[in-house]
């Protein structure tokens, strides 16, 4: 892989960023295809998940300890389950549409946190991410693509 794959698929990775990001600098920046892209951005999209899951439930209560930690993981936790409503009533189902949505505090990260919170299982968390990336980066494709018709 070249280093501009590697942007594209790390910046799909990074919170905040994911798809939202990724599918952009690949197709309006780097100019790459658009099957290359959605491939790199789902790719990179989904590769926090395991670590991310690994993580809350096994080394959040470590940090939890250490106050600062402990207000950060409070106010991470207070934060999504605000925004996981939808993820609480439908389980995978609103997971995946959680995931789906390309908008800020929504997405692969946040999922992976309410699906921590509300002890769903770990591989059909992954799939709901899968299935929720790829709705995401097509979304974000075609308003991209949108916004090229405009210049």
């Amino acid at each position: 892989m070249t280093h501009k794959e590697w942007i594209v698929l790390l910046t799909a990775a990074a919170p905040i960023l994911e798809v939202r990001a990724s599918v952009p600098l690949g197709i309006l920046y780097y100019k790459f295809g658009v099957l290359k892209t959605l491939l790199l951005s789902i790719l990179g999209g989904v590769l926090p998940v395991f670590p991310l899951l690994w993580f809350l439930e096994n080394i959040t209560g470590y940090f939890r300890k250490i106050p600062i930690f402990d207000r950060f993981f409070k106010w991470l936790f207070e934060h999504t389950r605000a925004k996981s409503g939808l993820v609480e009533r439908f389980e995978l189902l609103g997971l995946t549409i959680f995931m789906a949505l390309p908008i800020p505090g929504a997405g692969i990260w946040t999922g992976c946190v309410a699906a921590y919170l509300l002890d769903l299982p770990w591989i059909p968390t992954f799939v709901c991410a899968v299935i929720g990336t790829t709705i995401a980066a097509i979304v974000v494709w075609m308003a991209s693509m949108g916004i090229v018709s405009l210049l």
